[in-house]
């Protein structure tokens, strides 16, 4: 069973890998981090008995933030936060999206800059290691002031209102914490402010984003190879030499990639022996997939500032700090978000090229047109490159910078955002797209090389060939091709 223990920082993308892929694992809070905790409150309750004048504290919020709250109705403050702030719209997120939100926005806390009680962070700690997943609409945020609307259904979930997911039941979140003796939240001064003034919906979205795109993009290495292979592709492109002497570290990796695979394989050729050159979507697979690559290097970075940031307002570091500013602002994440959108689109883009030499008579050599069982009466694989091409384009559509739109809201008082959760969301989607267009790519190859004959393979690719052959048939007959894409699909997935 895998424990994360949670201190404030050194929060990883490979420890929340771990952590989500183990239905067992629990959290645990280190004894440094509590008095964090336990520190920063202390200042906050001083300033309520004092009254003194602190946003989010003895304020209103947004335009509001100029209108003194008495010390007698800070509680009721932090309560109608929550409510009124509850307006998400759309579909739910994933639960191991909230999942991961959930132990992000823990880990912000713990380090000590919020304010918030021990109770606040033991009935996130406990909600987590329970599996108590508040249902969380994806839309309505505009990714500064943090994610409001989605933490706002996130923090309604611990005072015992909303609704949540536990043992694969959506319940109202007050009945299942009746059913487990778990007391519902008092939020105290500060402490609604401090659980929705984050980033970490699009954190957590792209979080998972990264780690399902790093797995496809190694995937689509070896399914490039099937599809070399399939079409006698020449090896001389992958020539070392041509690599290094451009100089990009994530081509000449590729490149590397692809000899592995290919070496052993019967169905290669040289340059001159068939063609000269192949097409660029079989010449240019380390360039294309090499470039893609260098965007994982820079998202992994972003998000792992920001899973260890501090990102509420105002921010505690002393007796007389307090200090209002603007780290939820979720501008790094949005464009980190943006630029996975392009890597993971482009590589989608050009597995759809490659599935059109497959199928294509004109292009793939001696295959059947469309590997066509009985050209004419049966038509193979013809659809599927249609579908391929339709997810392709459609993620040129969800492609388009979220990052670079913002719109006013407050009253003007907070008139740049991020739009940081659009992005993430939409990443999701782009990758969801990159998953069933390089299952496509699978489906169609399998069945290439199987005509061309399977004992030409390499043998690293022959491994990959006997373990997803094993889950979807030959393309022998017409029939509903959409049971094996989405099998293939599943299989690629890392995250459920």
């Amino acid at each position: 069973m895998t424990v994360l223990t949670l201190e404030g920082h050194g929060l990883t993308i490979d420890k929340m890998k771990s952590f989500l892929a183990d239905a067992g694992s629990t959290i645990e809070i280190s004894e440094g981090a509590y008095e964090n905790v336990r520190r920063s409150r202390r200042i906050v309750e001083d300033i309520i008995e004092h009254e003194k004048t602190i946003y989010g504290i003895t304020t209103g919020f947004g335009l509001f933030s100029d209108v003194r709250i008495s010390k007698d109705r800070t509680q009721d403050l932090q309560v109608n936060l929550i409510r009124s702030h509850s307006c998400g719209v759309g579909r739910p997120f994933g639960e191991h999206t909230v999942l991961a939100m959930m132990v992000l926005r823990l880990n912000t806390l713990l380090k000590g800059h919020s304010g918030v009680t021990v109770a606040l962070v033991d009935q996130l700690k406990t909600f987590i290691n329970e599996r108590i997943i508040p249902k969380v609409p994806e839309q309505g945020s505009l990714g500064a002031s943090g994610d409001l609307a989605p933490l706002s259904h996130l923090a309604i979930a611990l005072i015992g209102e909303g609704e949540v997911y536990h043992k694969g039941e959506l319940r109202e979140s007050k009945s299942v914490m009746e059913s487990l003796g778990i007391t519902p939240l008092t939020l105290e001064a500060k402490e609604g402010l401090a659980l929705i003034n984050g980033t970490q919906p699009m954190t957590a979205q792209g979080l998972i984003n990264y780690i399902e795109a790093g797995k496809l993009m190694d995937d689509s290495v070896w399914i490039a190879s099937l599809t070399h292979q399939a079409l006698n592709g020449i090896t001389d492109a992958f020539n070392e030499k041509v690599h290094t002497s451009r100089g990009y570290p994530e081509q000449v990796e590729v490149a590397r990639q692809l000899r592995s695979y290919l070496e052993g394989s019967s169905l290669t050729t040289r340059q001159g022996e068939v063609r000269v050159q192949d097409g660029y979507s079989l010449r240019c697979i380390p360039q294309v997939h090499g470039a893609s690559l260098q965007t994982l290097a820079y998202v992994k970075d972003k998000l792992e500032i920001e899973m260890n940031a501090a990102n509420d307002n105002p921010l505690v570091f002393g007796e007389d700090e307090v200090i209002s500013g603007g780290n939820f602002h979720g501008q790094p994440i949005a464009i980190a978000m943006d630029l996975l959108k392009i890597g993971t689109a482009e590589i989608a883009n050009i597995s759809e090229r490659r599935i059109e030499r497959l199928v294509n008579p004109s292009l793939n050599g001696d295959l059947p047109a469309f590997l066509s069982p009985e050209e004419g009466l049966q038509s193979g694989a013809m659809i599927l490159q249609y579908s391929a091409a339709s997810l392709v384009s459609e993620n040129k559509t969800l492609a388009h910078p979220a990052s670079v739109d913002s719109i006013p809201s407050s009253a003007n008082q907070e008139d740049h955002v991020s739009m940081g959760t659009i992005g993430s969301r939409h990443a999701r989607d782009i990758i969801d797209n990159m998953r069933n267009v390089l299952a496509t790519e699978l489906f169609i190859a399998l069945t290439a090389v199987e005509i061309k004959g399977i004992d030409g393979l390499s043998p690293k690719t022959r491994e990959k060939f006997d373990t997803y052959r094993g889950i979807v048939d030959f393309i022998g007959h017409d029939r509903n091709f959409s049971k094996d894409i989405k099998i293939l699909s599943d299989a690629l997935r890392v995250v459920d």
